[in-house]
């Protein structure tokens, strides 16, 4: 069964560790971003046209898909690149990207 602390678990070892611990933490990312992309499918938000109550609880996890990348030499939007695009639309939204730390 899915559950946030997944992505932040398999994060933590993407950020934490090197070897083996690293590259488990990296498979199980993309496995719960895949499962993500796919209920996301064609749609602007989780929830449809509107952002939403699902699109509000995962984007902040957007935020740290670039220290993930840097450190587990590996690319999200490569292997989920619907979700990416959801993400870098969520925080196109002025009251979203106010709300959360910008990279740049």
């Amino acid at each position: 069964m899915w559950r946030f602390g997944t992505v932040h678990d398999s994060g933590k070892r993407v950020l934490m560790n090197k070897g083996e611990v690293q590259e488990q933490g990296k498979k199980d990312m993309i496995e719960c971003l895949k499962l993500l992309e796919g209920e996301l499918g064609d749609q602007l938000y989780f929830g449809g046209k509107t952002l939403g109550f699902l699109d509000i609880a995962l984007v902040p996890y957007c935020v740290w898909f670039h220290s993930y990348e840097t450190c587990g030499d590996f690319s999200i939007e490569s292997e989920c690149p619907k979700l990416m695009a959801w993400g870098q639309g969520c925080m196109g939204i002025e009251n979203v990207a106010k709300s959360l730390y910008d990279k740049h």
